[in-house]
């Protein structure tokens, strides 16, 4: 028998999301369910959403995956952003044949992991401790249930990366029942006026569907999103297997939940569609 390696759940720790299974079933079907379902002219190909603590960001990560809620996908690709220098520079894959959270275990597509690796240059490495792919988890194995993961940290959000990834995302899955997810946050740290106006300059660009115009905003520091690249791949991907169009599920900043409007963190939720058969 294969080597099982499960990697722990190092952000179940009631600050980034509740370790009790009951508490953080109830918690995450609640944002979801609260959730107001919006009519989508299509079918949803990729999914951005948010990483923060639930307390600041669950209501808009449940807002997109409300859209997701039982949905045709056996696969999905979650890339995000390194916030701890474990890729080193570039693309990696934590070297688990299944990820944990109290809801369970999420098994790994080691195939497509085998697969991505002969496409890009990506290492495997043990011991991360980034949140930004384990924050999904419990949101997709809620919405989903039954699901295989290919987890992708981005190190360099590089616009040639993005594109590279991008377009190996699409080989990788097409003809497959795949939901693509780009987790990340959007401005850290400013006045609640100055986040939304940062806000609304790096979701225009989003919601135009045009990564090129994502990429090179990043690059200028006219667009802010810690997970940018993963945004600008999952976008690329997404265009590729025939997505057209993309919408705002839900925007808030930290400010909502939180009296400090001084120094607020933007967060969205955004579905990306392609027309149906």
């Amino acid at each position: 028998m294969a080597e099982q390696r499960i990697r722990p759940a190092v952000c179940a720790d009631d600050r980034w999301y509740p370790a009790s299974a009951a508490e953080l079933r109830r918690e995450v079907s609640g944002y979801i369910e609260n959730a107001k379902a919006l009519d989508l002219p299509g079918e949803v190909v990729g999914l951005v959403a948010p990483h923060a603590g639930y307390y600041f960001s669950g209501h808009v990560a449940g807002a997109g995956y409300r859209h997701v809620r039982d949905g045709a996908y056996d696969l999905v690709v979650l890339i995000g952003p390194d916030h701890t220098g474990a890729a080193m520079g570039g693309l990696a894959i934590p070297d688990y044949t299944a990820w944990h959270t109290p809801l369970g275990d999420v098994p790994v597509d080691l195939a497509l992991v085998v697969e991505l690796e002969g496409l890009v240059p990506v290492r495997r490495i043990r011991r991360d401790r980034e949140h930004s792919l384990e924050v999904q988890l419990p949101f997709l194995q809620v919405a989903l249930r039954s699901f295989r993961l290919l987890p992708v940290m981005m190190g360099s959000q590089a616009p040639h990366v993005c594109r590279t990834l991008g377009s190996a995302i699409a080989q990788l899955v097409r003809g497959k029942r795949a939901l693509l997810v780009a987790s990340t946050d959007l401005s850290h740290y400013f006045p609640e006026t100055t986040a939304r106006e940062l806000d609304r300059n790096t979701l225009q660009y989003i919601l135009a569907f045009d990564p090129d115009g994502l990429c090179a905003a990043l690059l200028r520091e006219q667009a802010h999103a810690c997970g940018g690249g993963p945004v600008a791949a999952v976008l690329f991907a997404a265009q590729e297997l025939g997505a057209q169009e993309a919408h705002l599920i839900k925007y808030a900043t930290s400010g909502d939940v939180w009296p400090d409007r001084a120094q607020v963190v933007g967060y969205a939720a955004v579905a990306l569609t392609r027309p149906r058969d």
